[in-house]
C-alpha cells in the first residue's frame, strides 16, 4: 500500500513538474511574440505561437494571439501595396477598427497582446503622419488631429495635448478635435478641464464623435449608463450630455456669448418644431433639443436671469420628455 502512495506521488510530481515546464516555455513564447508584435512582425509571431499550441493546445492566451497575429498579417500585406503615406496611415487606422469588432468574435485578449498591437498600429501611422506633417511645412488642423490622436493611444499625453491644442487654435469649435483633447486631460486626470471640453463637443456636434476612439472612464460610464436603460446604439451619442448633465458629469457650466444665446434660441425654435410637426422622424432629435434646453437653464442662472424664464424651459422640457424632466429637477 505504501509503494503504491509513493509510486502515485512519484507520477503527481512528474506531471507537475512537466505541466511547469510547458508553462515556462509557453511563457517565453509569448514575450518573444508580443516583441514581434510591437515590430509588425506578424508571420514570424505566427511561427511562435505555433509551436506553443504543439507544447499545450490549451494555453490561455495562445489561441486568441493566434488569430490576432494572422489579423494583423493580412493587413501588413495589403498595407505592402499600398504607396501613398497618408492612404497607409488611414489604412492602418480604419483597420484597427474593424480589428476592435472582431476581438468581440474571439474571446479573451490578453492586454499584453492589445498593447503591443497598438504599439505597432498606431506607432507606424504615427511615424508616416509626422513625414506627412513634416512635408506640409505648415500646421494643418487634420494632420494635428490624426498626430494628436496616435499619440494619446500609444501614451504619450503631453505631445498628444501639444498637437490637439494646436488643432484646436487652427479650427476652433470642432468637436472631433475637443474630444479628443478632451480625452486625453481624463487620461492625466485633468477632470474639470475634461467636463468641460467634452460638454462642448457633445453640443456641437455629438454624431461625429467616434466612442471608439474614446478612452475616457467617465465616457465609458455614461455609455454603459444609457446602455442599460436601452438606448439604441445609433442614438448613444446624442444622449449621453443628456445623462452626463443628469448624472453630474458634465457639470462645469458657463455663460454663453450674445451670438451663442442667439444661435442656441434660433436652433431650440428648429428642433422644437421638426419634433412637433415630424414627430417619427424628429423624434430622433429629441435628446439634441433637451440638452438644448440644459445649456439655455445653465445660461440663465449664470447671467442671473429672472427664474421665470427658466420655469419656462423646464415646462417645455417637461412637455416633451417628462421622465428626463423629473430626473432632472430631482
Amino acid at each position: 500500500m505504501v509503494e503504491k502512495k509513493d509510486r502515485m506521488a512519484f507520477l503527481q510530481g512528474k506531471t507537475e513538474n512537466y505541466s511547469s515546464f510547458n508553462s515556462e516555455e509557453i511563457s517565453k513564447i509569448l514575450n518573444n511574440v508580443f516583441l514581434h508584435f510591437k515590430d509588425g512582425l506578424f508571420d514570424e509571431a505566427i511561427e511562435l505561437l505555433e509551436e506553443a499550441l504543439k507544447i499545450d493546445f490549451e494555453y490561455k492566451g495562445v489561441t486568441s494571439a493566434l488569430k490576432c497575429a494572422t489579423f494583423w498579417s493580412e493587413r501588413q500585406k495589403k498595407l505592402e501595396n499600398i504607396k501613398d503615406r497618408y492612404d497607409q496611415a488611414e489604412f492602418l487606422i480604419s483597420q484597427w477598427e474593424f480589428f476592435s469588432q472582431f476581438l468581440n468574435q474571439i474571446g479573451e485578449t490578453s492586454e499584453r497582446c492589445l498593447y503591443s498591437i497598438k504599439q505597432f498600429v498606431f506607432g507606424r501611422a504615427l511615424t508616416l503622419y509626422l513625414k506627412i506633417f513634416d512635408d506640409f511645412g505648415f500646421y494643418d488642423a487634420d494632420i494635428l488631429l490624426k498626430l494628436g490622436h496616435c499619440y494619446k493611444v500609444i501614451g504619450d499625453f503631453d505631445k498628444a495635448i501639444e498637437y490637439l491644442g494646436i488643432a484646436n487654435q487652427q479650427k476652433a469649435g470642432n468637436a472631433v478635435i475637443m474630444a479628443q483633447l478632451a480625452d486625453c486631460y481624463s487620461l492625466i486626470n485633468e477632470i474639470r478641464i475634461s467636463k468641460a471640453l467634452f460638454r462642448e463637443a457633445f453640443f456641437i456636434e455629438p454624431d461625429a464623435i467616434n466612442l471608439l476612439t474614446i478612452d475616457s472612464g467617465m465616457i465609458h460610464k455614461l455609455v454603459g449608463k444609457c446602455r442599460e436603460i436601452g438606448i439604441k446604439p445609433g442614438e448613444l451619442n446624442k444622449w449621453i450630455p443628456v445623462y452626463g448633465t443628469i448624472y453630474g458629469v458634465f457639470n462645469i457650466k458657463r455663460e454663453l456669448k450674445p451670438l451663442e444665446f442667439g444661435k442656441l434660441r434660433q436652433s431650440i425654435y428648429a428642433l422644437e418644431k421638426e419634433i412637433t410637426e415630424n414627430p417619427e422622424t424628429g423624434e430622433i432629435n429629441k435628446p439634441v433639443l433637451i440638452n438644448h434646453y440644459f445649456w439655455l437653464i445653465d445660461h440663465y442662472i449664470c447671467t442671473g436671469e429672472d427664474t421665470s424664464k427658466i420655469e419656462e424651459v423646464l415646462k417645455k422640457l417637461k412637455y416633451f420628455d417628462s421622465t428626463i424632466y423629473h430626473e432632472y429637477i430631482q
